[in-house]
């Protein structure tokens, strides 16, 4: 990485650093990862324009069908776009596996429950499409940073958004994820659910329990945004349900610092890139699918 852009990168990472903003001056300038790339752009899920994907996959060509992986980005449910994360998309197609990045609506154009129906029908849309590029439509694991993980984590524990696509679902990965919010008692959280007349019915703890799909729960001991009681709080529901949890802390490692981390100039902080993809590869093997390579070892945090 030049050092000039280097300079530019490590300029932003001030301003990222106390909340969740949008990363697409970052994802401008941070290298990207050449083993994975952009293979289809702009394709609509829905008529909105907000409801719009890109996918990436691993070069190469497609030899064998992979595991499929759905990223949702955060930015408190109001703010995001699919074009500040073609790193992340990058970085884990280069791993092995067909990865979407969705668009969804926003606050205030909308509110919830609109932005998880958005998830839904993504992902409704990858299981049926995803053998177009290479991937394995019945092994899919979800994956969100910060509201994006929200998301993921209500279409994983929620049967109420998937219905029988959510057998596809073969796990769940959560960056520093709400999980248990309520009351909600800042500016983000009321934007977003303060009509809602039952809080609890839009808590991921609420539903979390017997029958979903495995967990990797990663986040930072140092975020000050989203609290790392949430991540707690979901794995303790999931494991008294029987479900398989795996949850890293990781030291010295903010909100954003998380999801940065999955970038090139920056996995030195936290293992969370070998994490996660360890994670899929395990999912996808439990499951009897995709390609699954070998499993990194264990990284201490």
């Amino acid at each position: 990485m030049p050092g000039s852009a280097r300079l530019r990168v490590a300029a932003l990472l001030g301003s990222l650093a106390a909340a969740c903003s949008p990363l697409n001056t970052f994802d401008r300038l941070v290298p990207k990862d050449r083993g994975g790339v952009l293979v289809a752009g702009d394709l609509a899920y829905g008529p909105d324009p907000r409801q719009r994907m890109d996918v990436y996959a691993p070069r190469g060509g497609c030899r064998q069908r992979r595991p499929v992986v759905v990223f949702f980005y955060g930015g408190s449910w109001s703010s995001g776009t699919r074009a500040g994360y073609a790193f992340v998309g990058r970085a884990l197609a280069a791993q092995g596996f067909v990865t979407v990045v969705p668009d969804y609506r926003l606050v205030p154009e909308v509110r919830y429950p609109a932005f998880v129906e958005d998830g839904a029908a993504a992902v409704r849309w990858v299981t049926a499409h995803a053998g177009d590029y290479c991937g394995n439509g019945e092994t899919v694991v979800l994956m969100g940073h910060s509201a994006g993980a929200y998301i993921a984590a209500m279409l994983a524990v929620d049967p109420r958004w998937l219905g029988d696509t959510r057998t596809s679902l073969k796990g769940f990965v959560g960056l520093a994820g709400p999980y248990d919010f309520a009351p909600f008692d800042v500016d983000a959280s009321r934007a977003a659910f303060g009509q809602v007349s039952d809080p609890a019915e839009t808590q991921p703890v609420t539903w979390a329990g017997v029958g979903d799909p495995p967990a990797l729960l990663l986040y930072g001991r140092d975020d000050t945004v989203v609290r790392p009681r949430n991540s707690e709080a979901l794995a303790a529901r999931l494991r008294a349900g029987g479900v398989a949890v795996d949850q890293h802390a990781y030291r010295k490692l903010g909100h954003v610092g998380i999801v940065l981390a999955l970038a090139r100039p920056f996995r030195g902080r936290a293992p969370v890139l070998d994490d996660v993809s360890g994670f899929i590869r395990r999912s996808a093997s439990q499951s009897g699918a995709g390609p699954l390579g070998d499993v990194g070892g264990e990284v201490s945090k």
